[in-house]
């Protein structure tokens, strides 16, 4: 006996998805039942072309006769709601579409304009991911996965990509570790939060950097500092008049303004992390794009016990496959391994045991190569056309990574960025990267994402920046 108040859930056969029906009102079951899709129809829940239920798979969910979901659907179907066909099943008919909603009110307003050109310094070329070889890691590293992988997990992340990670890094960064001490996250934002939760503060930053991180950090409870950037990084020399207790340093290529960590820096912070029992926080976002110099190892080579090396695959492959590491001393590996929990939302298996192959077996060094030579080409391109149609802007950062700071005239970077949105441009003002209790004197200039636009629009996306660009 179904009841006018109860709601039921119908799954579908093998083929279809679950429906769910409130068969309420009055009159006979055909009737409610035959009111609940109309309703369901009407308000959108049920899609043009969308399969229903078979007659044997409703009645057994909602326990009622066969004959009744049958002489339903044969009614509606003479209604023009569903469509039936050999083969093909009983579908909402694509003629029974809801009616479209009111929008006259919204029609008032002007809808905001859609970027034409995404020049935003967020990621790289996602039409370049490596499909054809991720596929193929996948395929190897799910035949050789062993049955636990698939199992409750280990917050320190998988033992496979820990190992080729471990290996990797030494050989192309200079990272010194073991693979018990790499902690796997999804992404860089993750990582620092776990650090912030263990750490506290005051942490320096550089003056200019990504305000998202100074959040995450301030979120955590962890104040922040302001450190001075210079031609040669972030004046670490202040570190002892700021009371932190560590510092997050952009080291192979300051964010956003470019340029590495000069060499006496580098050993500078580390003395100061010795004295002071202190940490260096290295963020190494874009450590293998070099172009016009041999590549800047990291500084935690210098010192594995007083540096935290954080990477991720957000600039190498793709910031949706959500995979980052933390290399820790071996006295932080507990702490972190506790903030990060024992059930919490790790990064999935099956991308870890694909990364791990695609470490092993080389592709990535190979993604990695073809990729230099793709944002070389595109770096030259936009030096070229800046120094031929506006060559009174300056160019800074160009000698590695993905970005580029365009140099304005004082008092410029505002109008910048109204012509660029008005030309469909979205782009970033050096603007919001500087750390509001710095003492530096605030700098014009706009930060070009250079690989993430499609490789076919990217000349048109140059074309249209120099529109935007104010005149010498």
């Amino acid at each position: 006996m179904v009841h006018s108040s109860t709601e039921w859930m119908g799954q579908l056969d093998e083929q279809g998805t679950d429906l769910h029906l409130e068969l309420s009102g009055e009159g006979s079951i055909r009737a409610r039942l035959m009111h609940a899709l109309r309703e369901a129809i009407r308000s959108g829940r049920l899609a043009p072309d969308t399969r229903l239920p078979s007659y044997r798979g409703l009645a057994l969910d909602l326990g009622i006769a066969r004959n009744t979901v049958a002489a339903a659907y044969a009614e509606l179907a003479e209604e023009g709601w569903l469509t039936s066909r050999q083969g093909s099943g009983t579908r909402v008919a694509r003629r029974a579409t809801p009616p479209e909603p009111d929008t006259t009110r919204r029609a008032r307003r002007p809808a905001p304009r859609k970027a034409v050109h995404d020049l935003l310094p967020s990621s790289p070329d996602a039409a370049a991911f490596p499909r054809a070889a991720w596929l193929s890691s996948a395929r190897r590293a799910l035949t050789a996965a062993p049955n636990d992988a698939f199992g409750a997990g280990d917050p320190r992340g998988r033992p496979e990509l820990r190992q080729a990670l471990a290996e990797y890094l030494a050989r192309a960064r200079g990272v010194r570790t073991e693979a018990d001490r790499i902690v796997v996250c999804s992404g860089f934002a993750h990582g620092l939060r776990l650090l912030a939760k263990v750490l506290g503060g005051p942490i320096a930053t550089e003056s200019y950097g990504l305000a998202f991180h100074r959040s995450i950090l301030n979120d955590a409870g962890a104040s922040t500092v302001a450190l001075t950037i210079d031609s040669h990084g972030a004046r670490v020399d202040e570190l002892p008049g700021t009371g932190a207790t560590s510092v997050l340093l952009t080291p192979a290529h300051q964010y956003p303004t470019g340029g590495p960590l000069h060499p006496r820096r580098r050993a500078e912070v580390i003395d100061w992390a010795r004295a002071t029992g202190g940490l260096v926080l290295e963020d190494d976002y874009d450590g293998e794009f070099r172009y016009d110099r041999e590549p800047v190892g990291a500084v935690q080579g210098l010192d594995p016990g007083h540096v935290v090396y954080l990477g991720s695959t957000s600039k190498s492959l793709s910031p949706a496959l959500r995979l980052g590491w933390l290399v820790l001393p071996p006295a932080l590996v507990g702490d972190v391994l506790r903030a990060k929990g024992e059930r919490e939302l790790w990064s999935g298996v099956v991308d870890q045991l694909t990364l791990a192959d695609f470490l092993a077996s080389g592709g990535y060094d190979k993604h990695l190569r073809r990729m230099r030579r793709s944002y070389r080409r595109r770096r030259e391109q936009l030096v070229g056309t800046l120094a031929e149609r506006a060559p009174h802007i300056g160019v800074s950062g160009i000698a590695a990574g993905l970005h580029a700071v365009l140099e304005l005239p004082p008092g410029t970077e505002e109008t910048a960025l109204r012509a660029a949105r008005r030309l469909g441009i979205a782009l970033d003002g050096l603007g919001p990267y500087r750390h509001p209790a710095s003492t530096m004197p605030p700098r014009d200039g706009v930060v070009i994402g250079y690989a993430t636009p499609p490789e076919h629009g990217f000349t048109a996306a140059l074309d249209a920046l120099c529109l935007a660009l104010p005149d010498g």
